[in-house]
């Protein structure tokens, strides 16, 4: 992979850090880190608690969500740093640049990424 090409892809990537960290940051959650401040779902407009539960909930998921993202983002970017982005984690082979191009966080070539779970 050329040099240019993996600097869009690193910006790329620091973007949707960024995003994911402001997400986080909305609601007080911290990125590294199972602390979080308290969730206004608003309680007051819900019929019943469980419902309001069900929106802490999903909002909960959606928080453990970003914070997996901004992992595996960092765990990116710091390959990139040690010349390791766009090697197979499995096989060693390159991961073609259209795989990566559509999913900049993938650590398997198509090949292992179909054997394993974690691709």
């Amino acid at each position: 992979m050329d040099q240019q090409r993996q600097e869009e892809l690193r910006r790329t990537l620091t973007e949707d850090r960024d995003t994911q960290l402001a997400f986080l940051a909305d609601y007080g959650a911290e990125a590294y880190s199972d602390e979080v401040g308290e969730l206004d779902v608003g309680d007051d407009g819900f019929a019943d608690s469980g419902q309001a539960t069900e929106a802490r909930s999903e909002l909960l998921g959606h928080i453990a969500a970003a914070r997996r993202r901004v992992q595996m983002i960092d765990d990116a970017l710091q390959r990139m740093e040690a010349g390791e982005y766009g090697r197979c984690a499995s096989c060693g082979d390159a991961i073609d640049e259209g795989r990566l191009e559509v999913r900049p966080l993938s650590i398997r070539c198509v090949t292992c990424a179909d054997t394993q779970s974690d691709s």
